[in-house]
């Protein structure tokens, strides 16, 4: 096991074609059986290599006939060992070929992956050495100062691109940007300089830190939202950086080579599904338990009157929160307007019982918040990319004249991945549910 790993994920031995085809055919043989045993252990169904061209429809599909909540996470996690190691390969199987590395970035582009792996199949090794000979000789400042603003111009111009061209919210935006950006930050900056990995990752930590001041200057994103992205990206970044210092040192071709990554990648943004394809729909629920008798409790959940200030740090800093309830009508198809500081969920009732059930529709939303920026901004991630489709209140009777009161919400994702965004969007709702559900229960313990 060690010498696999140790061929998978360092530069020291080749990966002529045999080599190439073999281990691709035995890892992707091992990817679809468990693939195939996990979802027949959540689902009880059998997965076929027919669903992996339509793999988030798929799994959607899966999971609303009852599969397990651990499935989507679990194939995601899975996945992702097989992304690094097959990116790793085929940049190899180029250098092999005698062709830039740097074509590799083609391996995170939808079908021409398929093309760009078919070719390396079959090109043949080539006869020069992959070492260089070109030495390294400039200084450490001088080198880490190119590095970081060349990579922090090319990072600012691709999330530009991908944010207000492409408005594609993607793992090419998310993971393939930063991880781009890591890569030709740490090749620039060790192809001047003979730099340790640990200087390596200073410069790129800069990269990351020039490229964010950058991307709130130029008013292309929020700073909140750079905030919850920053753990991922630099995630992704130091894995580019091992596989740019890794490069560098291998051989020191023309730092031009690395545009090609730059341009592989909006291929993949303008590759996204269209914005009206359907998306997993997720469900946050809360409970409290009132000591107060459900119609009681009742009237406070069709309409509360303004909640008091918030003084959570999570709200102060922008995020949306509400503040108040007011209804217009009574029963099925009245009208319940549940009011944030950033304008109002409109919510026509679809199940009204007294003291028991409220349930709604969400036919408009206000902005989830209001991002940190010194210009007035308003990216697309604030319009539909997180939609909110329903939601409802269930009110139990518990003995003692005390009531357990539930409330759910059911919304939409269209930022990917989504496993790592839903964790932000499921911890946002609880605290906003835990804020409403707490008002109502010292409302009816009052009365």
């Amino acid at each position: 096991m060690r010498s696999l790993i140790r061929f998978w994920f360092t530069f020291e031995e080749r990966v002529d074609r045999n080599r190439y085809i073999v281990h691709g055919l035995a890892l992707m043989a091992l990817k679809i059986a468990v693939d195939v045993t996990l979802v027949r252990l959540g689902s009880g169904e059998w997965w076929s290599p027919l669903d992996y061209p339509r793999f988030s429809a798929a799994l959607m599909e899966l999971e609303s006939r009852g599969g397990a909540s651990w499935l989507g996470p679990s194939l995601f996690l899975w996945m992702l060992p097989f992304v690094a190691i097959g990116a790793m390969l085929t940049l190899r199987r180029a250098l092999d070929a005698g062709i830039s590395p740097w074509f590799a970035a083609v391996f995170f582009v939808p079908i021409a992956n398929y093309a760009m792996m078919s070719i390396l199949s079959i090109l043949p090794s080539a006869e020069r050495s992959l070492v260089s000979a070109r030495p390294n000789v400039h200084s450490r400042l001088s080198s880490g100062v190119i590095a970081v603003a060349a990579a922090a111009a090319v990072g600012i111009a691709m999330v530009a691109f991908g944010v207000t061209i492409a408005e594609s919210y993607s793992g090419a935006l998310f993971v393939g940007t930063p991880f781009v950006l890591g890569a030709t930050s740490a090749y620039w900056f060790n192809l001047r300089y003979p730099a340790s990995a640990a200087e390596t990752r200073n410069v790129v930590l800069a990269t990351f830190l020039v490229s964010f001041w950058g991307i709130v200057a130029f008013a292309i994103e929020g700073a909140i939202c750079l905030l919850m992205l920053f753990p991922l990206a630099l995630a992704a970044g130091f894995g580019g950086a091992w596989v740019g210092r890794g490069l560098a040192q291998l051989r020191a071709r023309s730092s031009g080579e690395a545009m090609i990554a730059v341009f592989a990648l909006p291929l993949v943004m303008l590759a996204q599904p269209a914005g009206d394809e359907s998306y997993e729909l997720r469900e946050v629920r809360s409970v409290v338990e009132i000591d107060a008798p459900p119609h009681v409790v009742w009237r406070s959940v069709i309409a509360f009157p303004p909640l008091p200030a918030p003084t959570e740090l999570l709200f102060r800093a922008g995020i949306a929160y509400p503040v108040g309830a007011r209804i217009v009508g009574e029963g099925v198809g009245s009208l319940r307007y549940c009011e944030f500081s950033t304008g109002a969920f409109v919510e026509p009732i679809t199940a009204w019982v007294p003291g028991r059930h409220l349930a709604f529709d969400v036919t408009s939303q206000p902005p989830p918040l209001r991002e940190w920026s010194p210009w007035h901004i308003a990216p697309p991630h604030l319009d539909g990319y997180f939609r909110a489709l329903r939601g409802e209140f269930r009110l139990v009777a518990l003995s003692d004249n005390r009531t357990r009161l539930e409330g759910s919400t059911w919304y939409e994702l269209r930022l990917t991945p989504d496993v790592y965004w839903a964790w932000f969007a499921d911890a946002l709702i609880s605290r906003i549910h835990d804020r409403v559900l707490q008002h109502i229960a010292v409302r009816s313990e009052a009365e």
